[in-house]
């Protein structure tokens, strides 16, 4: 009851204007969740970088960077270290290429991506929907197969906010969505990737003579096991870690010499200490019908502000 109180309380003092919202001249699209723990968020970020620049626009990303060892506002490179930037943001990186920049403030990540990235179309926030400070156009809520579990808030339940909320569009990443919402399909791809870039196919890991050993320090990690089984691959060792582990403290089994395995996400981080590792990509597919609905959404923010910097642009020409 009280956290209920308490949490209504704060989303009325910003949507009312007693607690300061910031904008920027482009839309942001927020995907985030209402549910603790990870849901699928990232991989719904990298779909929708993905989709936006096959129409042709120029997105970024913004985000706070959980789980890095630093403060400031920064640029995620291609080269960044998961401790200095977080690991999402790093995987983000170096999976679409796009300007990302983290911050503790989304606000000031967003200004200094489109300082030094002036041509951005539209900003995209990796989780924030609680980040009310942050004025957004379009939020995503992403729900894994958990639903809302059992309706309550924390810490009797699993959800951050009361839930049903008014949002713009739901997405499903599990197999079995809860209740009524866009879906997406997720695979692992049929090959790993090795710290260099090159790929080594799945199917030459079903016969190999080293055993598979499969970790993974995300949300749901039996259920990145179970895709690799689903592949065809006999895991002789697997190791489940919590999600932003950070494998400074990991110890490699020594007994055998394994084949590790593992996600993305925890390639960004173990690569540095473990360049062996081979880390299989998720491909995530949500439904053409979502990606229709978001184009709905967006494309009259963007006329918007096309109009606007134009407005701009010829006002300082003529004065």
């Amino acid at each position: 009851m009280l956290m209920g109180f308490l949490v209504r309380l704060r989303q009325g003092l910003y949507m009312t204007g007693m607690l300061g919202r910031h904008s920027v001249p482009v839309p942001v699209i927020v995907v985030g969740n209402v549910v603790a723990g990870g849901a699928g968020k990232t991989p719904v970020v990298m779909a929708v970088v993905q989709h936006l620049q096959a129409r042709g626009l120029r997105p970024g990303v913004i985000s706070r960077g959980y789980g890095r060892g630093t403060q400031d506002c920064r640029e995620a490179h291609a080269d960044s270290l998961a401790r200095d930037v977080g690991d999402e943001p790093a995987l983000i990186k170096r999976a679409t290429s796009v300007p990302v920049f983290v911050a503790r403030r989304r606000i000031e990540a967003a200004l200094a991506l489109l300082a030094q990235y002036p041509d951005t179309h539209v900003l995209i926030c990796d989780d924030g929907l609680q980040h009310y400070a942050l004025a957004r156009d379009i939020e995503v809520c992403v729900f894994d197969d958990r639903g809302v579990g059992n309706g309550f808030l924390l810490p009797a339940g699993p959800l951050r906010e009361p839930w049903p909320r008014l949002v713009d569009l739901v997405l499903h990443t599990g197999a079995h969505p809860a209740f009524t919402g866009f879906t997406a399909h997720r695979a692992l791809a049929p090959y790993a990737l090795r710290a260099d870039g090159s790929r080594v196919e799945l199917a030459t890991l079903t016969t190999s003579v080293r055993p598979l050993l499969a970790l993974a320090a995300i949300a749901q990690p039996q259920a990145f096991f179970r895709m690799l089984e689903a592949q065809g691959l006999v895991l002789e060792q697997t190791q489940a870690l919590h999600d932003h582990y950070d494998f400074d403290s990991w110890i490699r089994s020594s007994d055998k010499p394994y084949t590790l395995i593992c996600t993305e996400k925890d390639a960004v981080k173990l690569w540095e200490k473990h360049p062996d590792a081979l880390a299989v990509p998720l491909v995530f597919t949500p439904e053409p019908a979502f990606l229709s609905a978001l184009d709905d959404l967006l494309d009259p923010l963007l006329d918007a502000a096309q109009n606007t910097a134009l407005s701009s642009t010829h006002g300082h020409s003529t004065s």
